[in-house]
């Protein structure tokens, strides 16, 4: 038995294309502001790229899968998930090359001048919030293109 997205209609409906044209610049918008505004409000870089990660969805649920796929390119979804762990990594091992603890925010301020905060912000704009809208964007293409359930012959 194949079970994928082939098998599957589209319904195109006009009035959830609309509402998602009119909709997705402003969830975008306010997931960017979550991410941006992370550190020092409630709300945080977690949140907005769930939210962006999310935005992708309503548009794919409104335009096809396929077309905003196709739109969305898979390197697209793996640069983000993949370029958010190297800047939250390379942000937290820095510090350990000089013998401080990884994420030691407070290492930058004493070293170099750089002010706490903006190693956080690092974290936060350059590594969480890529990482989480590339992995709901990434889960969400990949639960969507369909698996394949093979028969097992029992006789063997």
């Amino acid at each position: 038995m194949r079970l994928d997205a082939e098998s599957d209609t589209y319904t195109e409906s006009q009035i959830i294309m609309t509402t998602v044209r009119i909709v997705a610049p402003f969830a975008l918008t306010y997931g960017l502001f979550l991410t941006f505004h992370g550190a020092d409000t409630p709300g945080g870089s977690f949140q907005g790229g769930a939210i962006i990660g999310s935005t992708i969805l309503m548009i794919a649920f409104a335009f096809g899968i396929e077309p905003t796929r196709d739109w969305l390119a898979n390197r697209t979804v793996v640069a983000l998930a993949a370029g958010g762990t190297a800047v939250f990594t390379i942000v937290g091992l820095i510090p350990m090359l000089y013998g401080d603890n990884f994420l030691a925010h407070p290492f930058f301020e004493e070293q170099w001048g750089i002010d706490t905060k903006w190693g956080l912000e690092a974290i936060e704009i350059g590594g969480v919030a890529p990482i989480v809208a590339g992995v709901v964007m990434g889960m969400f293409f990949v639960i969507a293109a369909g698996f394949v359930v093979e028969e097992v012959d029992v006789d063997d």
